[in-house]
């Protein structure tokens, strides 16, 4: 399996976008965090619109022009995505201001015995909120482009397909939870169920993704020597580190979020820091070794 750099950059983005739609959907995380990953993923997804504008190679001319224009659609749904959010931001999120109404209510309450000033609900400001359906378009055209990759990426399509789609969400899910985490500095009332569900998201995806790089022809034909990677099977073993090691800061991530204390946020965010080490390096070793 060739390691492409315009495919990989095409993983990442799609996956990043597709599990901000996972985030943004719950209604609760503050608007800034959307405009952050369409950002950030958005940029991702112009790397891969250059770097396959780029291809001098004729032999998978079609795919690799439907991979350049779903990755130009992917940046035009990116870019109208953060468009309507910023058009719309005085309409805030629902989930927050609402979380926002309680908190003064109890402070009010606590002060003098009752509400002492009308608050603004979020019934009365979400008439035109963003739609979160908005932030599924540019995953979906990502998605199209790394199936129209997994023809010029090497080995049987549908074991590359399965590889570049499940590659795609492992990676996405486990950056955005990273970046999620950090969002608690600037949204600290945040309650830990959308960080708790990206951790799950990851730890769903983790078992998946071995099986997929283990599939024959894959990293157990490295392991048995049938493959030389080059090293004399260290890379096999560095690949089999960074999977166990993933899973490892995965669950140790899911019991710092049980502790009660906020630190336990940050102390996950550093955990998650980690997982995204390892977590490329179980995408990204195997790819190197499978490389032809």
């Amino acid at each position: 399996m060739k390691l492409d750099f315009g495919t990989f950059l095409l993983q990442w983005a799609t996956g990043g976008l597709l599990f901000l739609w996972v985030t943004t959907r719950r209604r609760e995380v503050g608007i800034g965090y959307g405009w952050l990953l369409r950002g950030v993923f958005g940029l991702f997804a112009v790397g891969a619109v250059a770097v396959f504008a780029t291809r001098s190679s004729d032999a998978h001319r079609g795919a690799a022009d439907v991979a350049l224009l779903a990755s130009v659609g992917m940046v035009l749904a990116a870019v109208v995505a953060l468009a309507v959010s910023i058009a719309r931001r005085k309409a805030g999120v629902r989930g927050q201001l609402a979380n926002r109404d309680r908190k003064r209510a109890r402070v009010a309450a606590m002060v003098s015995g009752g509400p002492d000033r009308e608050t603004e609900t979020a019934d009365e400001v979400h008439a035109d909120e963003f739609p979160p359906a908005l932030d599924l378009v540019a995953p979906a055209l990502g998605a199209i482009g790394l199936l129209a990759a997994a023809v010029f990426a090497g080995g049987p399509y549908p074991l590359a397909a399965v590889r570049l789609l499940v590659g795609a969400a492992f990676l996405g899910a486990v950056s955005d939870a990273m970046l999620l985490g950090h969002w608690y500095l600037v949204q600290p009332g945040l309650r830990r169920d959308p960080l708790r569900q990206l951790v799950i998201a990851n730890a769903l995806l983790w078992p998946i993704e071995v099986i997929a790089f283990l599939w024959p022809t894959g990293m157990i034909q490295v392991f048995s020597g049938t493959i030389d990677d080059g090293y004399g099977g260290l890379l096999a073993w560095v690949w089999l580190v960074s999977a166990v090691t993933t899973i490892g800061l995965i669950g140790v991530t899911w019991l710092a979020l049980r502790e009660r204390y906020y630190s336990a946020v940050m102390a996950a965010t550093g955990l998650l820091y980690l997982a995204i080490l390892t977590a490329f390096g179980t995408d990204l070793v195997a790819r190197a070794v499978l490389s032809p």
